[in-house]
């Protein structure tokens, strides 16, 4: 579980703010699940999604999401991932490939995370922040993410991940503004199946 409690350049738990912002969420809290669901619910409904308030700067470590409260789904699932390893609860990032509008071509990844709860192992969790149409909670152990998998090149990509796919880091620190990223959200191709 090493890899999944890491501080990182983009899941920097060692951050003054971040590592103060994680204790503070897991002040008085009597079992992991409930620290878990109060960072979930932390990052889901206090961290603005930036697309859906068009808010900028366009954010990537988990420091900077903090500071601005604003990140796409991305750097969102990278704080969460941080403010769980501060509290010592392994925590992954996991990736959907999902269509961006009109359940057509093009598509883009979504990121979202996976905590590993000692009660239930390896548990998927979305906090991209809610609107209507999209209803992420937190109750294990039933998964409730903020998308399903509804087109045939859509996908729940297994795989759970210690660090960012680089795809995501460059789409998230090599351009400017909101709509900058959100005309080039990155995307893997899936291999044959």
């Amino acid at each position: 579980m090493k890899p999944y409690l890491a501080s990182s350049e983009h899941i920097d738990w060692h951050d003054a703010a971040v590592s103060g912002q994680a204790a503070s969420l897991a002040q008085g809290a009597t079992s992991e699940l409930e620290v878990a669901r109060r960072c979930f619910d932390f990052v889901r409904d206090e961290i603005r999604h930036s697309w859906d308030y068009r808010l900028n700067p366009v954010t990537c470590a988990a420091s900077e999401v903090l500071r601005h409260g604003t990140g796409y789904c991305y750097a969102k699932s990278h704080l969460l991932a941080a403010l769980l390893r501060a509290n010592g609860i392994p925590a992954g990032l996991c990736y959907q490939r999902l269509t961006i509008a009109n359940d057509a071509p093009p598509f883009c990844l979504h990121g979202l995370n996976a905590v590993y709860l000692k009660e239930y192992g390896w548990y998927r969790i979305d906090a991209r922040g809610n609107k209507p149409g999209v209803d992420a909670a937190f109750c294990p152990p039933r998964e409730q993410l903020a998308f399903p998998i509804l087109r045939k090149e859509e996908m729940d990509l297994p795989e759970i991940w210690a660090e960012p796919l680089p795809v995501v880091v460059r789409a998230l620190t090599t351009h400017a503004t909101v709509a900058d990223v959100m005309a080039n959200l990155p995307d893997v191709e899936l291999l044959p199946q």
